[in-house]
């Protein structure tokens, strides 16, 4: 049986209140959600694990409404954004983690300074621009998914990577990020 029949029985299962086949599907999404979550956290490591478990509450709530319509892990990913929103929307914390981030979350840049310095270019990035460039490139979704994740058109999406991909190549071959976010 495959990956995919495999999570498909598993939530066919949670559906039915099953809490042994929705810890599958936690097992089987939360680091990706934490790691993602992370990212959307510049670093916050407790905010994004909060906000995972969030993420993972508000499935299992609104799991017998699942239509099935995206993949599971597109769904998830929605939640997890919507969470994030609403947190940001209470109190959004200006300053950059003083540090790296974990090795497990570095597999964009292999030198340490490479890596902070992508971090906080990120961090300056506008917030549609962000986002767009963590579900695509961190969450590893097409833009269709992306798009469907944050309710935005497929044309929004490419245009917020783009613009995100060119101000990213210029701040990073310049060697200067700019001193403040974006408003």
């Amino acid at each position: 049986m495959t990956e995919q029949q495999l999570e498909a029985q598993a939530i066919a299962a949670a559906r039915g209140g099953d809490r042994p086949s929705f810890e599958r599907l936690v097992r089987a999404h939360q680091a990706y959600l934490r790691q993602l979550l992370r990212r959307l956290c510049r670093g916050d490591h407790a905010l994004a694990d909060d906000l995972a478990q969030e993420a993972f509450v508000a499935a299992w709530r609104a799991l017998p409404g699942f239509r099935g319509e995206a993949r599971f892990r597109t769904w998830l990913t929605r939640l997890a954004i919507n969470a994030f929103r609403q947190q940001a929307r209470k109190a959004w914390p200006e300053a950059l983690p003083d540090e790296a981030p974990d090795a497990a979350d570095s597999d964009f840049a292999p030198a340490t300074g490479e890596r902070l310095d992508l971090q906080r270019a990120l961090a300056r990035l506008r917030e549609p621009e962000r986002e767009a460039v963590l579900m695509c490139f961190y969450a590893d979704l097409s833009h269709a998914e992306a798009a469907e994740a944050l309710g935005w058109p497929l044309g929004t999406l490419k245009t917020q990577v783009l613009r995100a991909r060119a101000k990213l190549r210029a701040w990073l071959a310049e060697g200067q990020l700019p001193q403040e976010s974006p408003t």
